[in-house]
């Protein structure tokens, strides 16, 4: 049978389809790795991985095969993560992944609270673009997103945490600037700047500009919410931006000004997704009222949308 070694070398090689690259996630050596995946080909009797000089494929059975390897490894990690969890709630490491336009702007207010009540608990954060953090989800190398909802994956449960205001941001000198809110029709006319496809963002800010009958620009992409408030900066066109980005670096600044909509306001929910039948779930939802606790306390601009009873 397989050891559970040879299967992460395995699962590790499917995922980089480059054997120094596996090695190197893995912290071994190419030629230990190599030797691994060897000897678990003759105990199976079958080939797993083709290789040439010019590229590493993985042979049907050897997808098959890692596929069915990354599950193990999930449930072997479940394991230690049940018998971790009869000691203490909230003592060890959650793996979270976190949208780029979410982390840096969200985490800051609910860390310091959650380091203070559980100072054991620790936080593996990794920033992504939406579709890889969920397949690392799926996989098993994060246990937790905090993501834009809604998320339709049969595998995976959410929890709303939060509803987050969309607001114009815009140069300073800039016509509307003048407004204490923005109508929609007021942008008639414009050019809104969004991030490039694969953000979840660009996505929203898109039907809101069909919605409004605004022009998007599809010819200037920012990489991040940072590079577009300098695009607009230097008058490039006005952007959509979530009310926590606007509150953490547009409302002191300078160049560049931040309106609501007059109305009810577009609007994105923020919230947690983990894999359906985790053992930490109780964990989870114990985490999401501690965060919606901390919001309301920190972040007036938005709707929290979670319970904070649990977390009393």
């Amino acid at each position: 049978m397989p050891s559970l070694q040879q299967l992460r070398y395995l699962v590790a090689v499917a995922d980089h389809l480059h054997f120094r690259r596996a090695a190197e996630s893995c912290n071994v050596t190419q030629p230990t790795l190599s030797a691994q995946i060897k000897e678990l080909e003759m105990r199976l009797g079958t080939s797993l991985v083709e290789r040439s000089r010019a590229k590493v494929m993985m042979t049907p059975t050897g997808k098959e095969i890692a596929e069915r390897g990354r599950r193990i490894l999930r449930e072997v990690t479940e394991i230690h993560t049940i018998a971790k969890s009869g000691q203490s709630v909230l003592s060890s490491v959650i793996r979270i992944g976190v949208v780029q336009t979410v982390g840096s702007y969200f985490l800051p207010l609910v860390i310091p609270d959650l380091h203070q009540k559980y100072p054991k608990l620790g936080l593996y954060i990794r920033e992504g673009l939406p579709d890889v953090l969920l397949r690392s989800l799926e996989e098993g190398t994060l246990d937790l997103l905090f993501f834009p909802l809604p998320v339709n994956r049969a595998e995976l449960d959410t929890l709303s945490l939060f509803r987050e205001p969309i607001q114009v941001v815009m140069p300073s000198d800039h016509r509307l600037a003048r407004e204490l809110e923005i109508d929609p029709v007021m942008l008639r006319g414009e050019t809104i700047l969004s991030l490039e496809p694969g953000h979840r963002l660009h996505e929203l800010v898109r039907t809101i500009s069909e919605d409004y009958g605004v022009e998007l620009s599809h010819d200037y992409e920012g990489t991040s919410l940072d590079t577009l408030r300098q695009m607009v900066a230097t008058g490039m066109g006005l952007s959509l931006m979530p009310a926590l980005y606007v509150k953490s670096e547009v409302a002191h600044q300078d160049i560049v000004v931040a309106r609501p909509f007059r109305g009810t306001a577009p609007s994105r929910t923020i919230g947690m997704v983990w894999r359906k039948g985790t053992s930490r779930e109780k964990e989870f939802r114990l985490l999401s009222a501690l965060v919606c606790q901390s919001l309301t306390a920190r972040a007036p601009e938005i709707s929290v949308l979670g319970d904070v009873s649990r977390s009393s």
